[in-house]
């Protein structure tokens, strides 16, 4: 076997050849640079040659591709060659583009023919090496700033899901909450839901608080937008908080336009939304319209009055009508004889008796009128013109106001059957001021005091009944007012 060894002038030895083993990557091109600097200062000399062509390269070729003798030659410019080409393949393009290339080397990229892919990749001209470079560092700089940004944006996340979650501690104490909320959260704080309304929404129907903030906005501001008061926002959301998932298009449109379609005007829409939020839960053809269609064929309300009775009690529309008004309409057959067209006007006055339980509301104050000495037909009469009776407190409004008639005002109490108005009245602000306003001034009747006193308005009443002024009127009932006040709470 044939050995050579080469030697240089140079004092420095081979191993030198080696030492980009601990160069870091961002050395490397630069040694490159002096290394070739190095040889071409340097010759190499053959001292021996190799006697068998098989073990050499049987496919060299000198830098202008014209092949070469498998045997070694005396001249070192062509070993400079494959040096250089042996040590192209350390390297690639990308790796070490930032390294600004020598002038030896730039000679070379200039000289070199273009190879073929068998033979390696073409190596950059000078300008394509600059371009690449430019590229490379923009990209690094990008990417740093987007690492910055991407940070900084965390962590004002970080301090911002920190601040909202301690905003809403108690809330966070009670419920598993989901930072995903906080933005809905915030939101439905500016109409002034707290703590413990959202407590309460959870309790009611969780799934509310998981909708989109942006979503909620665009569905209450369309609520905002029909009528519908900002102070009213929490109390419909407390009630129905499902209504933050009721969708614009296809849910309130269809409902408001239904609303409108009954002859409700624009102006009460919000009112009748405040009244019944769960209005947009029940399907318009399903079950909104077939209610419309009971109340006109069955209960008999002319379609005139659907409006009205709408607008009285929106209620109406969301409650089982036919069993309501079956079970209702035979209570009063039953107990009071009374006539269906009767009834029907007691419905149309007040649709809210459809409410009102016939155990705990109807019967107890039926029972109270018949208790002072009222027959069924003076009940009926009483209760087709004034329905509302159905709704007064009996211990805080019916009762004393009996007694007032009966021991002030020293009437009979079939007198109510002619005006059943009284019992609708305020004993303290207007029956006992009046009453006391004319005893005053001497001008109350004897016997029996006229009811009809209390009906007309405060100018009226001025006029016909006390011959004064409005003002002289108003400044005794308030002094009244005042004694009644001390009175009740035993004060001087």
């Amino acid at each position: 076997m044939a050995v050579f060894s080469l030697y240089s002038f140079s004092s420095i030895l081979p191993s030198r050849s080696f030492c980009y083993l601990d160069l870091q990557p961002s050395q490397f091109g630069a040694w490159i640079g002096r290394e070739r600097k190095r040889k071409a200062s340097n010759r190499l000399f053959v001292l021996s040659s190799h006697s068998n062509p098989k073990i050499l390269k049987s496919n060299r070729r000198s830098r202008y591709g014209q092949a070469l003798s498998p045997y070694d030659s005396d001249d070192g410019g062509d070993h400079d060659g494959d040096d250089d080409s042996d040590e192209d393949g350390w390297f690639s393009e990308d790796e070490f583009a930032e390294t600004e290339a020598s002038d030896t080397d730039k000679q070379r990229f200039k000289t070199r023919s273009p190879t073929n892919k068998s033979q390696g990749s073409r190596r950059p001209s000078e300008k394509e090496w600059a371009v690449t470079s430019l590229k490379v560092g923009q990209s690094l700089k990008n990417t740093q700033s987007q690492l910055v940004e991407k940070n900084s944006k965390n962590m004002l996340e970080v301090e911002v899901g920190s601040s909202t979650k301690n905003r809403f501690r108690r809330l966070s104490e009670e419920v598993d909450l989901d930072v995903k909320w906080f933005p809905l959260l915030n939101y439905l704080s500016i109409f002034g839901l707290k703590d413990s309304h959202f407590i309460q929404m959870y309790e009611r129907h969780m799934p509310s608080l998981q909708i989109n903030a942006d979503s909620a906005q665009e569905r209450l501001e369309f609520l905002l937008s029909v009528g519908v008061k900002d102070k009213d926002i929490r109390k419909i959301l407390l009630r129905q908080p499902q209504i933050l998932e009721y969708t614009v298009e296809n849910n309130l449109k269809s409902h408001i336009a239904f609303l409108l379609s009954l002859g409700i005007p624009d102006s009460r829409i919000g009112q009748i939304i405040t009244a019944t939020p769960s209005l947009f839960s029940y399907s318009v053809e399903n079950s909104l319209k077939p209610t419309v269609r009971y109340l006109l064929e069955e209960v008999g309300i002319k379609k005139s009055d659907l409006s009205k009775v709408v607008q009285l009690s929106p209620q109406i529309l969301v409650q089982r009508i036919d069993s309501s008004w079956t079970s209702r309409f035979s209570f009063l057959t039953k107990e009071l004889g009374a006539p269906r067209d009767n009834i029907v006007k007691m419905v149309r006055k007040h649709p809210q008796l459809l409410h009102y339980s016939i155990e705990d509301g109807l019967l107890p104050r039926i029972n109270f009128l018949r208790s002072i000495g009222m027959r069924n037909s003076d009940i009926l009469k009483v209760l087709t013109n004034l329905t509302q009776v159905f709704s007064l407190s009996l211990e805080g409004n019916l009762k004393p106001k009996y007694m007032y008639l009966i021991n002030e005002l020293q009437n009979e109490v079939q007198s109510l059957a002619k005006y059943p108005m009284y019992l609708s009245l305020s004993l303290d602000q207007r029956i006992r001021p009046r009453h006391r306003f004319l005893v005053s001034l001497k001008k109350a009747p004897k016997g029996p005091f006229p009811l009809s006193s209390f009906v007309p308005s405060d100018e009226c009443f001025c006029q016909q009944w006390a011959g004064t002024t409005v003002d002289k009127y108003l400044a005794f009932r308030q002094s009244l007012l005042i004694k009644e006040f001390a009175k009740k709470y035993g004060r001087k």
